[in-house]
């Protein structure tokens, strides 16, 4: 599965987070750091659903990969 995350840089540090999966967030201090620990964050929001016996949201194919000055976004694949 691949799911749209949105990044963006502030002050002093990077953000990262999934529209289709409210809550998953990271934050770190480089956007290397913050591309791990979205990655991760994913996943383990995605287990947590399930084991809480609810929907797991399925990808949105309608969000649009951005890239603006000081927002982007990527496609992160992960495997759960």
């Amino acid at each position: 599965m691949g799911y749209v995350v949105i990044f963006e840089k502030g002050e002093n540090s990077y953000g990262a987070s999934v529209p289709d999966l409210p809550g998953c967030i990271a934050v770190a201090e480089t956007m290397v750091e913050v591309r791990e620990l979205i990655a991760e964050a994913i996943e383990f929001h995605i287990e947590g659903l399930r084991e809480d016996g609810e929907v797991v949201p399925q990808p949105s194919s309608s969000l649009p990969v951005q890239n603006e000055p000081e927002v982007s976004s990527a496609l992160i694949a992960v495997r759960v």
